[in-house]
């Protein structure tokens, strides 16, 4: 670990970024066409989002204690980092090659399955991939920067994905509907994402652990043996206060805003425009692309220099308070006719989701410093499983509970009401609004500044 990285690393780690967020951004998009153009109930929508997560729940922590313990010329992690972008890119591709003429079960059948190995790929990219930027640096503010950096490069999924509504809907370029469009689209997306994974692989230097004798032996033997252990160690992070305080806060903005995140396709088309997509045109993909743009250029560069002048925990909070005002505005200006006065929320909305992960996972760096004061080990690949595990089991839980929602407000694509529309619209505002006010009363006592994080640096190198 050192304080300065290099600018081709801090780069490289913000294409694996950009795979990381382009896939479930694409994702988040592509879904929409299975509600909307196949026909698939609202809680088999939510289901088909909901099941990987408990697959991950396995995944995951067994993937953080495999990368924590490997031995290998290439260190502990670049080569699993490689092996995952390849398989996510060849899952993904198998798993929107769905048809309307094979039937509503064998394609949720189908999707289901293709998109466990999807998310197998994923466990095995994203857990070593996100313990690399965990150790990079022991610096508390260069964690900061590159957390940032990574941030930036990444947000520009949010950039692009919105347009795959306009080029799914556009007739001309797919005359036979959005189920033809997926079913295309993902090959180039595919083929993209998987070059931006592997990037950090490639270069991003690490060490050899050959001859460390502080890891357990990978064997099958000993992974059977140890699996009660792995998950007793995984989750015994949330014995760690500030971990546990991160990863819960996390969760409750992040997922709440994934809850209704599906909604402002469905908003944009059914009540500004009157369900009428061609006329909706490129409104959806303005909202997220939009938002995107400001969060790269002003949300993160303005929140990394927040964070250093006042600290990330008043960062963190400042930042989740300003876009509930975003989420309040939405309500107001969600116009039918206007459809642009949204835009005028978009600054304040995007705060919340374009801080939090700059922030949260700089914090858990400087959490991992002090697991390992107080237990002797270097876990990065263990906390960063069972964190991002919280965010996918997070979103996993939101898209059951947007298919919920939707059922719950009687949502029907081919026959949509007033009550239905008046529904999404109030969810919209306040589901995320109470995530973000539990999170920020979580989050009031966060113990760990940058006098701490020095301390605990201190006494690391004493011993």
């Amino acid at each position: 670990m050192k304080s300065k990285v290099t600018n081709l690393e801090k780069i490289a780690f913000g294409f694996g970024m950009l795979a990381n967020q382009m896939f479930p951004a694409a994702l988040g998009i592509f879904i929409i066409v299975l509600i909307q153009d196949l026909g698939f109930a609202a809680i088999m929508w939510g289901i088909l989002q909901f099941a990987p997560r408990l697959f991950d729940a396995i995944t995951d922590p067994l993937m953080g204690f495999i990368s924590d313990n490997t031995k290998s010329k290439w260190g502990r992690r670049r080569q699993y980092v490689l092996i995952g972008g390849i398989l996510m890119g060849i899952s993904y591709i198998a798993m929107w090659q769905i048809y309307a003429e094979n039937g509503l079960t064998y394609n949720f059948v189908y999707f289901l399955l293709w998109s466990l190995v999807f998310y197998l790929g994923l466990t095995i990219f994203s857990v070593p991939y996100v313990a690399m930027g965990y150790e990079m640096s022991d610096d508390f503010h260069e964690r900061t920067q590159i957390m940032a950096i990574a941030q930036f490069i990444g947000q520009w999924a949010w950039v692009i994905a919105p347009w795959f509504w306009i080029i799914l809907y556009d007739p001309e370029i797919y005359p036979q509907g959005a189920d033809q469009g997926v079913r295309e689209l993902s090959i180039w997306v595919a083929i993209a994402c998987t070059l931006f994974a592997i990037a950090p692989a490639i270069f991003i230097r690490s060490k050899s652990t050959i001859d460390r004798s502080d890891l357990v032996p990978i064997n099958t033997a000993n992974i059977g043996n140890s699996i009660k252990n792995i998950f007793i160690t995984a989750f015994g992070a949330f014995k760690i206060k500030p971990f546990r305080r991160i990863a819960i806060a996390t969760f409750l903005v992040f997922n709440s805003f994934q809850v209704i995140a599906p909604f402002t396709f469905l908003i944009i088309v059914h009540y500004l425009f009157g369900s009428d997509t061609t006329a909706a045109g490129y409104w959806p993909a303005l909202h997220g692309s939009i938002g995107a743009l400001i969060t790269s250029f002003f949300v993160i560069p303005l929140i990394t220099f927040i964070s250093r002048k006042i600290g990330k925990k008043k960062a963190f909070i400042i930042s989740q308070l300003v876009s509930v005002i975003g989420y309040v505005l939405f309500w107001f200006l969600f116009i039918p006719g206007k459809p642009y006065m949204f835009l005028y929320a978009l600054p304040f909305h995007s705060f919340g989701i374009g801080s939090l992960f700059t922030i949260m996972m700089s914090m858990t760096a400087d959490i991992c410093d002090l697991d390992e004061l107080e237990n002797g080990t270097r876990r990065e690949g263990v906390l960063g499983a069972v964190y991002w595990w919280m965010v996918k089991l997070g979103f996993g839980v939101a898209g059951l509970l947007s298919g919920l929602t939707l059922q719950f407000v009687g949502f029907d694509a081919e026959n949509v009401t007033e009550f239905a529309i008046d529904g999404m619209r109030m969810f919209y505002t306040v589901i995320p609004i109470i995530g973000i006010f539990i999170a920020i009363y979580l989050m009031k006592d966060y113990e760990i500044n940058e006098k701490r994080a020095n301390e605990i640096k201190k006494l690391l190198n004493k011993k």
